[in-house]
């Protein structure tokens, strides 16, 4: 699963309803955490993220236990638009991060340093030393949901145990029975990255770059297709035209529920993985209610809910707590040596090599 649903329409709508005179200035200095963190809060809290961070479901238990606070809510389709709408004026307290695209954040300066003692389960959570999760001696973010990349492949096609390597994707072997994730870069890159040997697939010096973009160009007739969406690959599972694809759990699940005897592998380079979570602005104006919002999300009860909702959850803790269905793919220790997905610093000449790749 992915935390980017395509709401650009919603989010417009929403913002403009709550958008304040904000944007200009604020603080970098690190947020200080409440001195009492289960004093009271109020006032009012305007929390700016993926639409599935702020529904009710994940809300309710947090507005319960603060009646005297109000949250104020807005979604947005990518960091890239959040940042816009941040430094054009829209005021918010916390706002969601994915590490792979936070850099339209960061460059802005619109994120305050978080105190990590302020986070009650900080010790538990996977990624919390991440770059990009940490700038130095700053924390920038908590962690809160990832989703692991690896293999995917029909076990009635291929026999258990041939597939364990993102270098599979290119196996002659499987010549026209693959598919590659192409809805944005980074993966598809990173993955042929560690098919050939890289092992730091978010840190490409220009000449492993090239060679990545080389290697998709020369195995272009391999793939069957190029996937957008987890529909494109249930479908193309569904229908016997794919043996073997990229993706997470939750797409493996997707594909099992239409009788495909799809599995999941973490190849042994490691699986890539998204990560996101909250972040305190540095206009912020209600610094102990942030913190109390995001100690909820990063709490087991609501770690748990996270899980039912099919993602990968970043607190331990929460596992027993997870509907039994949802506890496997839920389990952080999947992803607990991944690879963070995170922004390369010449993503541009990323896109440029990606898109000479489409082309062909």
């Amino acid at each position: 699963m992915t935390p980017r649903p395509a709401l650009a329409a919603l989010a417009a709508i929403a913002v403009a309803a709550i958008a304040g005179c904000g944007g200009a200035g604020g603080d970098a200095e690190p947020a200080p955490a409440p001195s009492d963190p289960d004093a009271p809060v109020s006032g009012t809290l305007t929390v700016f993220a993926y639409q599935d961070t702020i529904t009710d479901e994940m809300l309710d238990p947090f507005r319960e236990a603060n009646p005297e606070l109000e949250v104020k809510t807005a979604s947005f389709g990518s960091n890239e638009e959040a940042a816009a709408k941040m430094a054009g004026g829209f005021e918010a307290d916390v706002v969601e991060v994915c590490l792979d695209e936070m850099s339209a954040l960061t460059d802005r300066g619109l994120l305050r340093p978080i105190d990590p003692a302020g986070i009650a389960d900080w010790d538990q959570l996977v990624f919390r030393d991440a770059d990009g999760v940490r700038d130095g001696d700053d924390v920038m973010l908590v962690p809160l949901s990832a989703g692991p990349q690896g293999l995917i492949y029909d076990a009635e096609e291929i026999a258990p145990g041939e597939i364990d390597s993102f270098a599979d994707l290119f196996d002659p072997a499987y010549a026209d029975r693959t598919a590659l994730e192409a809805d944005y870069p980074l993966p598809a890159i990173a993955e042929t990255a560690l098919a050939l040997g890289f092992d730091d697939p978010m840190s490409l010096t220009p000449e492993q770059l090239e060679q990545v973009k080389q290697k998709l160009i020369d195995s272009r007739d391999q793939f069957r297709s190029l996937w957008r969406s987890d529909a494109d690959v249930v479908n193309l599972f569904k229908s016997n035209e794919i043996a073997l694809a990229d993706g997470g759990p939750g797409l493996t699940e997707r594909i099992r529920d239409t009788g495909v005897d799809a599995r999941w592998v973490a190849p042994v380079e490691r699986p890539l993985s998204w990560v996101c979570g909250l972040a305190i602005t540095s206009d912020a104006t209600n610094v102990d209610a942030a913190y109390k919002l995001i100690n909820w999300q990063a709490s087991p009860e609501a770690q748990a809910i996270r899980a039912a909702n099919g993602y990968v959850v970043t607190n331990p803790k929460a596992i027993p707590l997870a509907p039994p269905g949802a506890r496997k793919t839920a389990d952080p220790s999947s992803i607990d040596n991944a690879i963070a997905e995170t922004e390369p610093p010449d993503y541009q000449e990323w896109v440029r090599a990606f898109r000479e790749f489409q082309a062909q």
